[in-house]
């Protein structure tokens, strides 16, 4: 059975939510981020780590691949034109939503005070605002890479939800409805109902 070690309000949702997808099962370590617990499984203490078997992977992202690839499912195969437009959409969240959030976290409680610089958000708020409007102009059809669910959906949603916990200005309401859409999705719901449960 494969293990998801973070927190649920973390970057390991992504990965439960693709377990969900996928049909696998798995247990939850909710091992903070810097923990002992969590620096058992990656040495730097972010979360998430996933275990297969004696295979230890890190960061989200990767594991996410891994998993799609491993069951065939939720991706374009390896090696097509299909799947390098696929992971140019990922590698484009990764660096336009995923950083931009993960920096504005940095400056808001990761770094110690006297590292935090919060003018910084302003802007990181600003280019978000950017990205959302490029992602919603892409979005043609009921996913962002055609008629099937596939990582970058995941990824995407994910980084909305964590716009709005992070009071980043709300996406329009195209984009809104879109993720709407995907958080009702069975498997969504099944990972949010392992992390309140």
């Amino acid at each position: 059975m494969y293990t998801v070690i973070g927190g649920t309000k973390s970057r390991a949702f992504r990965v439960m939510w693709m377990l969900e997808e996928l049909g696998q099962p798995y247990e939850l370590n909710p091992a903070a981020a810097r923990s002992e617990e969590a620096r058992k499984f990656n040495p730097s203490g972010k979360i998430p780590a996933f275990l297969d078997g004696d295979e230890v992977l890190t960061d989200s992202t990767a594991i996410m691949t891994y998993l799609a690839d491993k069951h065939g499912k939720l991706t374009a195969p390896a090696g097509t034109p299909e799947r390098a437009r696929q992971d140019a959409m990922t590698f484009w969240l990764i660096d336009e939503f995923d950083a931009v959030l993960w920096a504005a976290a940095k400056h808001s409680f990761v770094f110690p005070e006297e590292a935090r610089v919060p003018a910084i958000k302003e802007s990181l708020k600003a280019e978000f605002e950017r990205s959302a409007k490029v992602l919603s102009d892409r979005l043609d059809g009921p996913f962002l890479m055609g008629d099937q669910i596939t990582l970058p959906d995941l990824l995407a949603v994910h980084c909305i939800n964590w716009s709005i916990g992070a009071k980043f200005p709300r996406v329009d309401d195209k984009l809104n409805q879109w993720a709407k859409s995907l958080r009702e999705r069975p498997a969504f719901v099944a990972a949010m109902a392992k992390e309140n449960g």
